[in-house]
């Protein structure tokens, strides 16, 4: 006889369902069945970009932006032309320092000494007017000391002696050359014509001769060319001032003390 089979009852509809994704993930992890990650293939994807916006033309404020940029500035050129004036001034400047140098070191020059070696006076007698016109000898050693370098006295120079600020005489040095390592003593005249002598000057002549001590003072410029070889330089002007004292003021005067100085203005 068969048995009968009674339906189940219903489950009450409160009842909470169980978890089963929280579940089943952690009975998974627990029992290993997580693959490892780097394993997994990477994922792709696919995106999808209209046509009109791959093959659009670009608007003409990109062309004029372009022009703008690519365009050469004029100030960079400027700026590198003057870079370059600048750095060919600085190589001929050390060019020329080489070359001074050199010739510096090769030459080796000296500059001529120049003193008075005799002084003699004519037609000044101070004690009966103060209206003269004397005539003065000088006696000039110019030595030049440069195993390389000959001296050429141009035309142009002058030459004067004064008291006490007065000037009493002038005139010029005679044209010449003066070779390598030579000392040359050459006479320069100098004349005076009517000079009004100042009562200070004539008190200082007269008291000069009474002591026998005349102070007078020698100014002599030169110009001057170089020669090394065969070429000559530019000129050059030779400062020479001498301060001299003479016994007395007559030809047979005697220079008692003397003190020069020289220079060359290049």
């Amino acid at each position: 006889m068969a048995e009968r089979v009674h339906p189940a009852a219903p489950e009450p509809a409160n009842q909470p369902q169980p978890n089963h994704s929280e579940s089943d993930a952690k009975s998974k992890f627990d029992s290993g069945e997580h693959s490892n990650p780097r394993s997994s293939p990477t994922p792709s994807y696919v995106i999808q970009i209209p046509k009109d916006t791959i093959y659009r033309v670009p608007p003409p404020e990109n062309a004029r932006l372009y022009k703008n940029y690519s365009r050469p500035k004029r100030g960079c050129s400027f700026c590198r032309v003057l870079c370059w004036f600048v750095f060919f001034l600085i190589l001929l400047a050390i060019a020329a320092a080489v070359a001074a140098a050199v010739l510096y070191f090769v030459l080796q020059p000296k500059a001529p000494s120049y003193s008075i070696d005799s002084l003699s006076v004519k037609g000044f007698n101070v004690s009966q007017t103060l209206i003269a016109s004397p005539e003065f000898d000088v006696s000039v050693r110019a030595e030049n000391r440069n195993k390389k370098i000959g001296i050429f006295y141009e035309t142009g120079s002058s030459v004067y002696i004064s008291c006490s600020g007065q000037q009493l005489v002038s005139g010029q040095l005679p044209t010449f050359y003066q070779g390598t390592q030579n000392v040359t003593v050459f006479v320069t005249a100098l004349t005076g014509s009517n000079v009004q002598l100042t009562s200070t000057v004539r008190d200082a002549l007269i008291q000069g001769q009474n002591n026998g001590r005349v102070s007078l003072y020698v100014s002599i410029d030169a110009p001057i060319k170089l020669k090394v070889g065969s070429v000559k330089t530019w000129k050059f002007t030779v400062k020479v001032r001498c301060d001299v004292t003479v016994d007395k003021l007559t030809a047979d005067a005697t220079v008692v003390s003397k003190d020069c100085a020289y220079s060359v203005k290049w």
